[in-house]
């Protein structure tokens, strides 16, 4: 078990505990994505957290191994499976970002209505580096931080400091490391202090204006990586360069 849950009065803390940097897997997104449906049932919680266990991280994404040719299909199934119960949970959802956020977990992250992180965490979607893209980023990101900011990320897969990520638009509030759960307190008497039946509904028209054609462009961004990057060579090659810790030999094809 990595996926530990907390009921707190109107708010639901769920952390994600796999030292030493919470990196997802098939098993605990499974573990996770159970937790989202059953928060869902949650009529008296208007608020779900989501943090990493430890200082160290967040998490630093969806594990490496699980990006080969025979593991992705599902991998892609269970990732996106779980972003899109957080997308449609009824409560207004906060990541709580202590470290680095990388990869499928910045995506994550991105996909909750609020992110709070402590000075000195870092973002990235570096699966550029070991010959992948991160597919529900080139779908939404675009549109939540703008095309360039999204190219940058995307396709240099480049860290960014809090600092640059709230300057662009990704999280909403940087903190220093000892006032992050302070901070959170904050918001979420901000939050707790609306009637939890409005905030429900203003929610759901939000997301649902905002996310206006995610749902295709997510559909694609899969099949254009199942289809076309998983037939290339050098998606193969930028894993077993990382499981081995070397650069990889590309053949740009």
């Amino acid at each position: 078990m990595a996926v530990f849950v907390e009921k707190r009065d109107r708010a639901i803390m769920i952390t994600i505990d796999r030292p030493p940097l919470n990196v997802l897997d098939v098993a605990l997104l499974h573990e996770f994505g159970e937790v989202l449906t059953s928060c869902a049932q949650e009529q008296s919680a208007h608020v779900v957290v989501l943090k990493g266990g430890g200082e160290r991280a967040f998490s630093a994404g969806v594990d490496v191994k699980d990006h080969t040719k025979d593991k992705v299909p599902e991998m892609i199934e269970v990732v996106h499976g779980v972003m899109r119960r957080l997308l449609a949970l009824p409560q207004v959802t906060v990541a709580l970002v202590r470290g680095a956020c990388l990869g499928g977990a910045c995506e994550l992250a991105s996909c909750c209505d609020f992110i709070l992180a402590a000075e000195g965490s870092s973002f990235a979607t570096p699966e550029i580096h070991v010959g992948c893209y991160p597919p529900l980023a080139l779908a939404r990101f675009s549109s939540l931080i703008g095309y360039h900011r999204a190219a940058e990320m995307i396709l240099t897969g480049r860290t960014f400091s809090a600092e640059e990520a709230a300057r662009m638009g990704l999280i909403n509030r940087v903190l220093p490391a000892a006032e992050l759960d302070a901070g959170l307190e904050t918001l979420l008497g901000e939050l707790l202090g609306k009637s939890g039946a409005v905030l429900r509904v203003t929610l759901k028209g939000l997301r649902e204006l905002s996310l206006t054609g995610f749902s295709e462009a997510l559909r694609r961004s899969e099949e254009i990586y199942l289809r076309e990057l998983l037939a290339t060579d050098d998606v193969e090659e930028g894993v077993r360069a990382f499981l081995a810790k070397r650069r990889p030999r590309w053949t740009h094809r």
